[in-house]
This record gives C-alpha cells, sequence and structure tokens, in this order.
C-alpha cells in the first residue's frame, strides 16, 4: 500500500485530505508542523510527502532542505495558498515533483497524487 505524509498547520485541511486519501486505499499519515513531519519521514519511510509552504515552526522550504539530506529522493509536492516566484524557484530546485494550490480542487489533487504514487 503507498505511503502518504500529509504536512499542513491547518487541522481541516489535514484531515480532509486524509479522509480523501484514505478511501483510495492509500495509508495517510499527517503532521502539524516541520519537525513533526521529519519524525514522521524518517519512521514510517511514505512513497510522498504533500508539504505545505507556510507553517509557523518551520518552513515546508526548511522541511525539505533538511529532508534532503536524509532522504534526496522521496517525492515531494509543495502546496501554497500564495504564489511565490521565489519559494517556487527554490522548491525546484531542491527537486519537488510538483506544485498544487490551495484551495485544492479535488480532481486536480487526486490526479496529481496518484500520478506520482503509480510512478
Amino acid at each position: 500500500m503507498a505511503k502518504l505524509l500529509i504536512v499542513d498547520d491547518e487541522s481541516d485541511i489535514r484531515e480532509f485530505a486524509r479522509n480523501f486519501f484514505k478511501k483510495r486505499k492509500i495509508e495517510v499519515f499527517v503532521a502539524s508542523g516541520g519537525r513533526q513531519a521529519l519524525e514522521l519521514i524518517s519512521k514510517e519511510g511514505p512513497d510522498l510527502i504533500l508539504l505545505d509552504v507556510r507553517m509557523e515552526e518551520m518552513t515546508g522550504i526548511e522541511v525539505l532542505r533538511e529532508l534532503r539530506q536524509s532522504k534526496p529522493s522521496v517525492k515531494v509536492i509543495m502546496v501554497s495558498g500564495v504564489e511565490d516566484e521565489e519559494t517556487i524557484k527554490e522548491a525546484n530546485a531542491l527537486g519537488v515533483v510538483g506544485y498544487i494550490h490551495k484551495p485544492f480542487i479535488l480532481e486536480e489533487l487526486e490526479k496529481i497524487v496518484l500520478a506520482q504514487l503509480n510512478n
């Protein structure tokens, strides 16, 4: 079973996405911040991570930088409600496989996530 980690500081988004992907037979883990995400990545070894760009304790870019040191090949899709060209450039340089904007369009989210998990 594919493993998906959803990292977002908004609980309603985490729970909504968790339920959405569990119904699609994906094992889902959630984290509310960067430190918790890094612990779960180490422990659970997700196949794909949906990583929020803007969070309180650590930004998504900071999490991504740390992640690339320990698990350079894990697939990451950045999630953001704000268009920020500098962040997009940096995320791309760190090897993200995609970028999804909030609010989610479910069909788009499902298509992107399933495409990456089936790769």
